[in-house]
């Protein structure tokens, strides 16, 4: 999988319809794939990690309250000819972009924090418009289009069920609480 990322076009991955990979190599003159250092601190770091391919709905079975869960599904496309989402053979549609949603939803009513991150498109903004969720824009950088001038920052959403601006607060809080209590101690 490393190879592949460093070597394949713009770290892309994506497969066709019979499910095999199918990106071109990129043009690097010496793509760094084998980093001892980094792969040693990585094993180190995954020790404690379970890593899964399962179906997203698996998250309910699993998160309980507390828990905060990120989704980074493939993103809806921004124009009919903008319509990678083959990231599998099935694609990732509309009715998959629901199904996530309604997942989001559970996982509200479960006390379960969730962010998840997707297009700036009126469907996705229709789609989490509910009480559930706040909306906010980002700018994202842009490294894969075929047309390297069109390559840049581009609106993105940002969706949580829990305001955005009050966990900056509280994690400021918190960060001054412990600064306070090191100072006592």
């Amino acid at each position: 999988m490393i190879y592949l990322n460093k070597t394949g076009y713009n770290g892309l991955y994506r497969v066709n319809r019979q499910g095999k990979f199918n990106v071109p190599f990129g043009r690097y003159k010496s793509p760094t794939y084998f980093d001892p250092e980094n792969l040693l601190a990585v094993a180190q770091a995954l020790q404690e990690v379970d890593i899964l391919c399962t179906p997203f709905e698996t998250v309910l079975e699993r998160a309980a309250p507390g828990d905060w869960v990120y989704f980074d599904p493939p993103y809806e496309p921004l124009s009919p000819t903008a319509n990678f989402t083959s990231y599998q053979p099935n694609g990732f549609g509309l009715s998959d972009q629901k199904r996530l949603r309604d997942v989001c939803i559970a996982l509200s009513r479960n006390k379960v924090y969730v962010m998840l991150s997707n297009s700036d498109t009126g469907a996705i903004r229709s789609l989490y418009d509910l009480p559930y969720f706040t909306i906010d824009e980002v700018l994202a950088s842009r490294a894969i289009n075929c047309n390297g001038a069109k390559r840049g920052k581009i609106t993105e959403l940002v969706i949580t069920n829990y305001p955005v601006e009050k966990a900056r607060q509280l994690r400021l809080l918190e960060q001054r609480a412990s600064c306070l209590v090191l100072n006592v101690m």
